[in-house]
């Protein structure tokens, strides 16, 4: 199942500092608000979000609809066939994607481990 575009997404205590540190590894900011307290990162294939005061831990983020660099694509699986896909695994969902709806949308499941894993459609 193609869950779309990855990134891990922070949960930083200063935007600032976080950003300032990931541009010396060589990620540039391409997409957010830094006075919103969040930006996505990238160098090469690799994003990274940068969160302030969103989240309380660092989540694994796949974006479905959405390419590498946050473009739409035209064929994509919507987050709610993902969602009822792994409900009918018995994977357990956290804040679920209302099945009635169309357009943006996202849920979230725990692994084994307690890391919290997105899956958060924008289109």
């Amino acid at each position: 199942m193609s869950l779309g575009a990855f990134s891990i997404s922070l949960a930083v205590k200063n935007i600032q500092k976080s950003l300032s540190f990931y541009e010396a590894l060589g990620f540039e900011a391409f997409h957010g608000d830094i006075d919103q307290g969040w930006l996505i990162l990238d160098n090469g294939n690799t994003k990274i979000g940068l969160f302030q005061g969103m989240f309380d831990k660092n989540i694994m983020t796949f974006n479905p609809g959405w390419d590498a660099n946050a473009q739409p694509v035209d064929v994509f699986k919507d987050v709610r066939d993902i969602q009822k896909c792994l409900k009918e695994q018995g994977i357990e969902i956290m804040n679920e994607a209302d099945e009635t709806t169309t357009g943006p949308a996202s849920f979230t499941v725990i692994d084994p481990d307690g890391n919290p894993v997105l899956i958060d459609q924008h289109v």
